[in-house]
């Protein structure tokens, strides 16, 4: 069994934490450490206690904290090459990852923590360099993809390989084309290195998910762009038209659908505890 709990998802910081019984991990470090410890610690967790910090990008938004997790409580940062240079020339970086700290990834290439085997994919955003996370736990498949552009043959892979999928539903079209961001910004955003849409999120589930997907968490949702309750009705509406009825949950791999649970993730605020297992009730 994995225990996943979103501590922020958003442009205000993102933090996730999965724990085993034999380690704990966090992806992304976007929440001021006093948070982080205090959130872990309300829920029966440790800071103290995490193994790795598993970084996706080098934007502010994700990378906060990771100075001080890695000088202040001796925490090893795994990244890629790319975004380690970046994390270390981000202004938001005061406290800069030194060398022993830096553990670094190969998009594709395995490595293990406890009784974790992690994973990096590539995906397509306007950062320095930009991964998702492969995780594994015997026969248990957990992928997270944010702040993705496109979706890509490997974030699409990532999908199909998904017992439990984080995946970003960051705006609504209409909102962000009749909202007040300047055009250059709506572009980027629009772009195959900015955000996907409600309904970007929506057909890459329809397309690429299987029926061994059990939970799905709609991620790093705008402020200004989107709404939760847009963004889950957008998505259900879209599953629904193709037959995938949200909230059964079905562990039914034979079926030529993949039925599951849908959970919006909250911006700044913990979205509680999820016990990931083979066999969901």
């Amino acid at each position: 069994m994995i225990r996943f709990l979103s501590l922020g998802s958003g442009s205000s910081g993102n933090c996730y934490y999965l724990k085993t019984e034999k380690c704990s991990i966090l992806i992304d470090a976007g929440i001021p450490v006093r948070t982080t410890k205090k959130v872990l610690r309300e829920y029966g967790f440790s800071l103290e206690a995490v193994d790795g910090i598993f970084i996706t990008h080098d934007h502010a938004d994700h990378i906060k904290a990771v100075g001080n997790l890695a000088n202040d409580m001796g925490k090893l940062i795994y990244a890629t090459e790319k975004v380690h240079i970046g994390i270390n020339n981000n202004y938001c970086t005061t406290s800069k990852v030194t060398e022993p700290s830096r553990r670094y990834l190969y998009k594709g290439e395995t490595c293990q923590v406890g009784d974790l085997l992690i994973t990096p994919f590539e995906v397509s955003h306007d950062s320095s360099d930009c991964v998702g996370y492969r995780i594994q736990q015997d026969n248990l498949t957990f992928c997270l993809a944010t702040d993705v552009g496109e979706v890509t043959p490997a974030v699409a892979e990532a999908i199909g390989q998904a017992n439990y999928l984080v995946l970003e539903a960051n705006h609504d079209e209409e909102m962000l084309q009749q909202g007040p961001y300047p055009n250059y910004l709506k572009g980027r955003i629009r772009s195959n290195r900015g955000h996907l849409s409600n309904r970007q999120c929506a057909d890459a589930l329809v397309t690429y998910a299987s029926p061994k997907l059990h939970h799905v968490w709609l991620c790093h949702l705008s402020e200004e762009n989107n709404h939760p309750e847009l963004a889950r009705k957008t998505v259900e509406a879209v599953l629904r038209n193709y037959g995938i009825v949200v909230g059964t949950g079905t562990d039914d791999e034979s079926s030529s659908k993949a039925d599951f649970q849908l959970t919006v993730l909250n911006r700044q605020t913990p979205t509680g505890i999820f016990e990931l297992t083979n066999n969901p009730t």
